[in-house]
């Protein structure tokens, strides 16, 4: 459904008329709409805290971005270990002048933290972000890296890597009006740089366009680490998507098959119809279920082996809403949000393992929500579903690292789809605006983010939850 409070206030009339009576005007988004906007273009300011272990790694992957421009500030305390390490690997930078006179602005600001070792140290977060804070493009990005706090040697260190998590999350309230968004990546001992390459370009890509204040935790990898195109990291694998027929599902599926994944769509008989269309549009094969009845795992399963043998990913994104309070719900609308957002896939995952369909260094991401973080009125079957989504991924997340298997979760908020459409003006109005980028998210931020996770190369991502919500104001 379309924005008009956005409409209005991007036009030049709007805004300065918005702007003058103190309302927010939020930034139109720049998501990817081309295949070779998979990481960062423009200038990126890089800065480390003395010390910092990752700088090596970090241009690894910045070396594969041919339209960035590394710039470091000169009055840095680390300028001097940045100039070298770039040097090592031959690449451009500049020095810049970050002073209040200099009008320079970056597409992306990006600090290794790995530096820090006690909570004095965190000065250097201020000397390096309070000179640049206001100094990114619109659609910028911020990207901070720490280490988690359980490989901390000391308190005092571990008590500023969990620092680095406030001060993220209140930079990307202070940035949101602009589009920027900020991210922290915790950044185990165990990860190599090329675990590190996924996370890091998706967080410096318009793909992230609506993900703002999220932690994520890169580990060892559990897989190999395939070459690929970056610009169709899904080339050569298969994926099923549930619940694909409309809304998210149809956006993660057509998203999957963008990224050159084989499409298994699947949907409930009802939907036979749209979810064939679509799965013509996308050459790829539609499946229909009941995904609740006892025998639905053994049909998709035996789909799956006749059409493609085996599986890479699987994404669980059906679900279904009953809303009503809990003292007005019946039994039978309680137990069918639970089964079909919650136990299904809990049954689905059991037997492709049985069967071993789902191949090593596969994918499993399923889709949970805001109201499993933060609750909502009417919806505690709804929430207990989705809060049971988050605690299956992190319970999942250790028994299939053994098998070589990742499992993470997304959480959308307010995305714009017919289901928010159809809410009251006054809600609807409200949960555009209360997050820090002012807008609804659309179901392809979703998907960009599911495409993420599913990807071959994200192999030192698993038990990753990423709230989709433009950090919401709602929940942590």
């Amino acid at each position: 459904m379309s924005d008009i409070y956005q409409k209005i206030a991007t036009s030049p009339v709007g805004k300065r008329l918005l702007t003058g009576l103190g309302l927010p005007t939020p930034t139109i988004l720049e998501r990817q709409r081309k295949a070779s906007a998979d990481f960062v273009s423009g200038r990126v300011l890089l800065g480390a805290a003395p010390g910092a272990a990752l700088l090596d790694d970090i241009l690894h992957s910045m070396a594969k971005a041919p339209d960035a421009w590394l710039c470091c500030q000169a009055h840095a305390s680390t300028a001097a270990m940045i100039t070298q390490t770039v040097a090592a690997r031959d690449l451009r930078l500049t020095a810049v002048n970050t002073g209040p006179a200099d009008s320079t602005l970056f597409k992306a600001l990006v600090f290794d933290a790995t530096g820090i070792q006690n909570t004095t140290d965190l000065n250097e977060l201020h000397r390096f972000f309070s000179p640049v804070a206001r100094k990114t493009t619109r659609s910028g990005r911020i990207l901070v890296l720490g280490r988690p706090a359980c490989e901390c040697d000391n308190v005092s260190r571990a008590a500023a890597m969990r620092a680095l998590e406030g001060f993220t999350r209140s930079l990307a309230k202070e940035t949101g009006k602009k589009g920027t968004t900020v991210q922290l990546l915790y950044v185990s001992h165990t990860a190599t740089a090329d675990q590190l390459e996924s996370p890091l370009r998706f967080c410096l890509s318009p793909r992230s366009a609506y993900i703002s204040a999220q932690v994520m935790t890169v580990g060892a990898g559990i897989g190999d680490l395939p070459a690929l195109d970056w610009h169709q990291p899904l080339a050569d694998t298969t994926a099923l998507v549930t619940g694909a027929a409309q809304g998210i599902g149809a956006a993660i599926a057509t998203i999957m098959a963008r990224d050159g994944a084989r499409v298994l769509c699947l949907d409930r008989p009802q939907a036979a119809k749209q979810l064939e269309a679509l799965a013509q549009t996308l050459g790829g094969i539609a499946v229909t279920a009941d995904i609740t009845a006892a025998d639905a795992p053994s049909i998709i399963c035996d789909a799956l082996e006749k059409a493609h043998g085996s599986l890479d990913a699987v994404i669980h994104n059906a679900g279904i809403t009953r809303d009503r309070t809990l003292a007005k719900m019946s039994d039978d609308w309680w137990n069918q949000v639970i089964d079909v957002n919650l136990s299904s896939a809990e049954r689905m995952d059991a037997v492709l393992l049985e069967r071993q369909l789902l191949k090593r260094n596969g994918r499993i991401v399923c889709v949970s929500s805001m109201s499993g973080i933060a609750g909502n009125f009417g919806q505690t079957n709804y929430a207990t579903s989705k809060a049971g989504v988050i605690g299956y991924v992190q319970a999942m997340a250790p028994a299939l690292k053994e098998k070589g298997i990742t499992i993470n979760a997304v959480a959308p908020g307010f995305i714009e789809t017919k289901m928010t459409a159809a809410m009251p003006l006054v809600p609807r109005a409200l949960g555009r605006r209360m997050n820090s980028l002012c807008q609804g998210g659309l179901p392809e931020d979703v998907a960009e983010t599911i495409g993420f996770f599913a990807s071959p190369a994200s192999t030192g991502l698993t038990g990753n939850l990423v709230r989709v919500c433009g950090q919401s104001l709602l929940g942590a």
